[in-house]
C-alpha cells in the first residue's frame, strides 16, 4: 500500500500496465541536469537530435537519487548499434554477449545500449534470438526491443529508472522510486528465473544493498542460498570483475559480511570460512576492508592486488606453518604456500597474471621487513611494491599477527635522514649463528632456496 501511494504521489497514471509508466517531474525527484556529466549531456542531446529516444539509465540515476555520485553514466536508446555508431565519428561498437557502443566524449567514454527485447522473440529492431545453456544462462542476447521491454529486462527495479535531461523527468515502469525510497531491493520478476537467466545479480544484489543501504525483499532474497552453486557456472573472470566492483563500492566490509551470510562466499572467496575462522584473520580482514573503505570515500586509488593479498594472507599462513614445521626453508616454503593458495582461488576467480604477481611480490616482502640489520633493510626500501608491502606490515601489527615495534622501526627508519637510519640498524647475528644458517643452506646453494645468494 505504501509502494501504491508513492506511486500515486509522484504520477503515476496506471500502477498495473507496464507500458504506461509514471512520468517523475523535476520538482517531484529533485534531479538537475547539471548534475549529470556534459558528455553524456551531448550524447543524449545528440540521439535525441538524430530521431531517436535516449535516456540516462540504471545506475547513475539510481546513485543521484540516493545521494550518491555515480562513477559513471550510462545512455539506451532506441537505435541500433549501427545507428549509433553513425551518429558519433569517435565511436565502436564491442561485445559479442551484448552489442553495446562506446562514445567517446573528451575524456569520457559513455556505453550507449539499444534498448533491450524479451527472450525468444524478435525485437521491434530484429536482432538475434537470446541463446541459454542448460541452466538457462543468457550466453548471447542481442535482442532489441521498446524502452517498456528494456524495463522489464533489467534486474531490480531500481536499476529500471530513465532520466531525459532534455525535460527532466524520470520514467519509471517498476515502482522504482518508490523502492529507493522505502529503502528495498527488489527483483523484476519471478527471482529465480533471473538467477538463472545471470547468476552474477545474486552478487549484485548483495552489492547494491550494501551501497545504498537496502533490504534486500524477501522474495529476492530467500532463493540466493539455495541457487548459490550457480556461481560455479559464472567464468571466474566474469566472477573477479564483480568481485572487484564489490571490494571498491565503498562497502567492502560489510559486502563481505553478507555474502557470507548469503551463503554466497563459497563462489567467489572458498577460502573466506577458513580465514573468518581465526579470530587473528578475521580482525586482521576486518581493518583491511575498513581501510578500503576509506581509501573510497577520499577518492584515493585502491590496488586490486592488495585487496585480494589482505583476503587471502592468512591461508597462506596456515599453508605456510606446516611447511616450516617440517623443517622447509622459510622462504621457499613461503612461496610454495603462496603458489598453493593462488592455485585454489584460481579455481573460482580469474585473478589476472598482473595482479597475482604484485600479491605475491607483497606477501614475498613480509619475512624480509624482519631483516633490520646491515644492508638489508636499505634493498627492501628499494623495491617496487615496497609501499604497499609497508601498508601490509603496518596491518599485521595492528592487527596482532606479529610485534608492533617491527612496524613502528619501519615506519621511522622509512621517514629518517641517513644518519639516523644507520643508527637504527640492529646488530647483526652472531657468527654461530650464520654458520648454522650457511650449513643448513649449503645443499641449494646459488639457488633460490638461498636467499644470501640470490642477493
Amino acid at each position: 500500500m505504501i509502494r501504491k501511494f508513492i506511486s500515486r504521489v509522484l504520477g503515476r497514471k496506471n500502477a498495473g500496465n507496464r507500458n504506461q509508466p509514471a512520468i517523475i517531474a523535476a520538482s517531484q525527484h529533485g534531479l538537475q541536469r547539471e548534475q549529470i556529466s556534459r558528455g553524456c549531456r551531448q550524447t543524449v542531446e545528440a540521439l535525441q537530435e538524430n530521431g531517436y529516444q535516449a535516456y540516462i539509465v540504471g545506475g547513475a540515476v539510481r546513485d543521484l537519487l540516493a545521494g550518491l555520485t555515480p562513477k559513471d553514466f550510462d545512455v539506451a536508446t532506441n537505435a541500433t548499434p549501427e545507428q549509433v555508431r553513425r551518429c558519433f565519428r569517435r565511436s565502436r561498437i564491442i561485445g559479442r554477449r551484448f552489442q553495446i557502443v562506446h562514445v567517446n566524449m573528451g575524456v569520457e567514454t559513455i556505453e550507449v545500449t539499444t534498448f533491450r527485447g524479451h527472450h525468444g522473440e524478435q525485437g521491434e529492431h530484429g536482432g538475434n534470438k537470446a541463446q541459454t545453456d542448460a541452466q538457462g544462462r543468457l550466453l548471447r542476447d542481442n535482442v532489441f526491443g521498446s524502452q517498456s521491454d528494456d524495463a522489464a529486462r533489467r534486474d531490480f527495479t531500481v536499476n529500471a529508472l530513465y532520466y531525459d535531461p532534455s525535460s527532466e523527468t524520470i520514467i519509471d515502469y517498476h515502482h522504482g522510486v518508490a523502492d529507493l525510497q522505502q529503502k528495498t531491493l527488489r527483483m523484476i520478476g519471478d527471482p529465480k528465473t533471473r538467477y538463472r537467466e545471470d547468476p552474477v545479480r545474486m552478487l549484485r544484489a548483495v552489492r547494491l544493498a550494501a551501497k545504498i543501504g537496502l533490504a534486500i525483499d524477501p522474495a529476492a532474497r530467500r532463493p540466493i542460498r539455495e541457487m548459490a552453486d550457480l556461481l560455479d557456472n559464472v567464468p571466474p573472470s566474469r566472477l573477479f570483475d564483480e568481485m572487484l566492483k564489490l571490494l571498491t563500492s565503498g562497502h567492502a566490509l560489510r559486502c563481505v559480511t553478507r555474502l557470507r551470510e548469503e551463503g554466497l562466499h563459497a563462489g567467489v572467496l572458498p577460502l573466506l570460512d577458513v580465514i573468518l575462522e581465526q579470530p587473528l584473520g578475521e580482525r586482521f580482514v576486518a581493518l583491511a576492508l575498513e581501510a578500503t573503505d576509506r581509501r573510497v570515500e577520499e577518492g584515493k586509488p585502491i590496488s586490486p592486488g592488495f585487496l585480494f593479498a589482505t583476503l587471502l594472507w592468512h591461508q597462506v599462513l596456515a599453508t605456510w606453518e606446516p611447511l616450516k614445521s617440517r623443517g622447509e626453508p622459510p622462504i621457499p616454503s613461503l612461496f610454495v604456500a603462496m603458489d598453493e593458495v593462488l592455485h585454489v582461488q584460481a579455481e573460482k576467480l580469474a585473478i589476472t597474471r598482473r595482479i597475482a604477481g604484485d600479491i605475491k611480490d607483497i606477501w614475498g616482502l613480509q619475512p624480509r621487513f624482519e631483516q633490520r640489520s646491515g644492508k638489508r633493510p636499505y634493498g627492501v626500501l628499494q623495491q617496487p611494491r615496497f609501499k604497499a608491502g609497508y601498508d601490509f606490515l603496518l596491518l599485521r601489527a595492528e592487527s596482532g599477527e606479529i610485534d608492533p615495534a617491527i612496524g613502528d622501526w619501519w615506519s621511522e627508519f622509512l621517514h629518517a635522514g641517513d644518519e639516523a637510519r644507520a643508527e637504527m640498524l640492529l646488530p647483526a647475528a652472531p657468527a654461530s649463528v650464520k654458520k648454522r644458517r650457511r650449513r643448513r643452506r649449503r645443499p641449494a646453494e646459488g639457488s633460490e632456496q638461498n636467499p644470501d645468494a640470490a642477493e
